[in-house]
C-alpha cells in the first residue's frame, strides 16, 4: 500500500503525536508499505499564521494536497482534527477516485469539557475561561466532530473512545479499531530499588491544568514533610523552570526539580534515575510516557480515567487514584516512600506489562484496519 500519514503537529517534536506516526509508520515500512509523512512544517509557515489557526489552515491545505495527489495513495490516515476538510471534499465527490480516509483520535474532547468544566468551577482550570469555552464549543469541537463523521474507518489508543465512536458518532463496529501504543525496546532497561529515606518522584509532559498539577501541590505539600529526601522532577514540560518553581511556592522550593527539555535519547536515563512516575491527568488518550516509565521498571501513580486505567491495575502493576483527588495521591506516595518491596513488586508488574505493547503488533492491527476498510470500500463502489 502507499500510506499517506499525517497530523498538523510538528515533525520534530519529541513524543506526542509526531512520535506515534514515526512508530507505526516505521513498521509497516518494514512490513513493505510505502509511507508519506506529512506534517505542519511540510505545508505552511507557522510564524505567519496565529497559533490559533495553524492547524486550521494546515488542515485545509493538506486536504487540498491529498486531492491533488490522490492517484498516489491507497489509503490516507489523518490524526484528529485535522482530517475534516479532505473528509468533507470525499464526501462532496462521492468519494470516487479519492483514497479512503482513516481517522485516529487520541482522546475525547467530550471527556476534556467533563473534567476542565469541574475543574474551572474550582479555580483550578488557568486555560478554560468563558472565552476560552466558546472558542472550544464553536471552534475546536466542531473540528472533531467532522474529522470523526466524514471517516471510512477509525482507530484510538483508549478504550473509552473506541466505545463513544460507536455508540454516539453511529460508526460500524469493524471500522473502529482500538490499537494501543507500543514502546521501543530501548526503554527496557535495568533497575534497582533502594530502601531508605529518598523518593525521587518524576512527572514528564507538557505543564498543563487538566494534567492534575494543583493536586501534586496539594499533595506534596503534605507529604514533604515526613519524607526527607523527597524530591519532584518536572521534564519536558516546556515552560520556564520559574514559572514551575512560583507554581509551587516557596515552602517547597528545594523539592522541585525543572527540566524544560530533555533529548528523546535521554529518557530512558531520566526514568532509570527516578523512583517513581507520577502523572495525575483527567484528560488523555494513552501517553506515551506512561508506557515507557512501566518499562524502565519504575511504579506508577496515575489516574483512573482515560486510556491509563486500560493499562495499569491497581495494586498490581501499579496504582490508581481518581481524578483530582489529593488525598489518594499523597497516601499513594507515602505507600511507596515506606516500601522498597512494593515499589520492585509493581515495578517488575509494570515492565511485565508492557512487553507485549509493541510498535510491530500496533502497526500490524493498523494494517488490518487498513486492508479492511479498503475492501469494504471496493465493495461499495462496486454496488454503485
Amino acid at each position: 500500500m502507499d500510506i499517506l500519514m499525517g497530523s498538523g503537529v510538528l515533525k520534530r517534536r519529541e513524543g506526542g503525536v509526531a512520535a506515534v506516526i514515526y512508530n507505526l509508520g516505521h513498521e509497516l515500512e518494514r512490513f513493505g508499505h510505502h509511507v508519506t509523512y506529512v506534517f505542519q512544517e511540510d505545508l505552511i509557515e507557522p510564524e505567519g499564521i496565529s497559533p490559533r489557526f495553524n492547524e486550521l489552515v494546515f488542515s485545509w491545505k493538506l486536504g487540498r494536497y491529498i486531492a491533488e495527489n490522490r492517484k498516489k495513495f491507497s489509503i490516507v490516515n489523518l490524526h484528529a482534527p485535522t482530517g475534516f476538510p479532505y473528509g468533507l471534499r470525499r464526501k462532496w465527490r462521492g468519494a470516487a477516485g479519492y483514497p479512503p480516509y482513516i481517522m485516529t483520535l487520541h482522546g475525547l474532547e467530550e471527556r476534556r469539557v467533563h473534567a476542565m468544566s469541574r475543574e474551572a468551577k474550582k479555580g483550578r482550570a488557568w486555560n478554560y475561561s468563558l472565552k476560552n469555552r466558546l472558542w472550544h464549543r464553536f471552534y475546536h469541537q466542531p473540528r472533531f466532530r467532522w474529522s470523526i463523521r466524514t471517516a471510512d474507518g477509525a482507530h484510538t489508543c483508549a478504550r473509552e473512545v473506541w466505545s463513544t465512536l460507536q455508540v454516539k458518532y453511529n460508526l460500524d463496529a469493524d471500522r473502529v479499531a482500538y490499537i494501543p501504543h507500543g514502546v521501543e525496546s530501548r526503554f527496557f532497561v535495568p533497575r534497582e530499588y533502594p530502601s531508605g529515606e529518598t523518593l525521587r518522584l518524576l512527572y514528564a509532559g507538557t505543564w498543563l491544568d487538566q494534567r492534575g498539577v494543583f493536586y501534586i501541590r496539594d499533595a506534596l505539600r503534605v507529604v514533604a514533610p515526613t519524607i526527607s529526601g523527597l524530591t519532584m522532577t518536572f521534564a519536558g514540560c516546556g515552560v520556564l523552570p520559574e514559572e514551575i518553581q512560583h507554581f509551587f511556592g516557596p515552602e517547597l522550593a528545594g523539592r522541585i526539580v525543572v527540566l524544560p527539555v530533555i533529548p528523546a535519547e535521554r529518557m530512558p536515563e531520566l526514568y532509570a534515575e527516578h523512583d517513581v512516575f507520577l502523572f495525575p491527568s483527567m484528560v488523555e488518550g494513552l501517553p506515551l510516557v506512561l508506557l515507557e516509565a512501566m518499562a524502565t521498571g519504575m511504579p506508577v501513580i496515575t489516574t483512573d480515567t482515560c486510556g491509563m486505567a486500560d493499562v495499569v491495575e491497581h495494586d498490581f502493576n501499579g496504582l490508581l487514584i481518581p481524578p483530582a483527588d489529593a488525598v489518594a495521591m499523597q497516601e499513594g506516595i507515602l505507600r511507596f516512600a515506606r516500601s522498597a518491596e512494593l515499589r520492585k513488586k509493581l515495578g517488575e508488574a509494570a515492565r511485565e506489562t508492557v512487553k507485549r505493547y509493541t510498535w510491530e503488533r500496533a502497526a500490524r492491527r493498523l494494517e488490518e484496519l487498513y486492508l479492511h476498510v479498503l475492501a469494504l470500500e471496493c465493495r461499495s463502489s462496486r454496488k454503485t
